[in-house]
């Protein structure tokens, strides 16, 4: 009975087990974001502009207790690794308002763009967000090395960042 089980967890272990992706699909990198200066742009565009080095994004929202309890550990993170973009992708609910008073609020250096469609778009759908703050890293070639972290301090996301 003993070995059912173990089999049973295995195999649950193993189906729940799922590659995370290298690259971003054609849909969330032609999805539309809108900077902070107001101009949409592609996400291509914005990883475009990055080209060549090492990104981190933060998908974060305001409003978000998480998110703004965890703005210390990315100011850690900044000061610490300089060479690194960061773009921070905001889930607020309105364009201004909000999303300007907590990036000035909260002192958060690094490129902004705003999500219009939030959850409801092919970004999210890629990303498959369940909670924010979310953290990714994307390599100098431009490959999604950590996928999927909820703490800038999360040990795979400062060695993805070294590496």
């Amino acid at each position: 009975m003993n070995k059912i089980k173990y089999i049973f967890v295995l195999l649950i272990t193993f189906l729940s087990c799922k590659d995370e992706p290298k690259q971003f699909s054609a849909a969330a990198l032609n999805d539309t974001f809108i900077a902070q200066n107001g101009d949409e742009v592609t996400f291509q565009s914005i990883l475009d502009k990055h080209q060549g080095k090492t990104i981190v994004i933060d998908v974060w929202a305001s409003w978000c207790s998480d998110c703004i309890k965890g703005m210390p550990k990315v100011k850690t993170l900044q000061a610490n690794n300089p060479e690194v973009a960061y773009v921070f992708l905001s889930l607020d609910r309105e364009q201004g308002g909000a999303w300007h008073r907590g990036i000035a609020k909260y002192q958060v250096n690094g490129d902004h763009y705003f999500m219009p469609n939030a959850k409801d778009c092919d970004f999210a759908d890629f990303l498959n967000i369940s909670w924010i703050p979310r953290y990714l890293v994307i390599n100098k070639a431009g490959e999604i090395v950590v996928f999927n972290v909820i703490e800038a301090d999360d040990d795979k996301l400062i060695k993805a960042i070294k590496n």
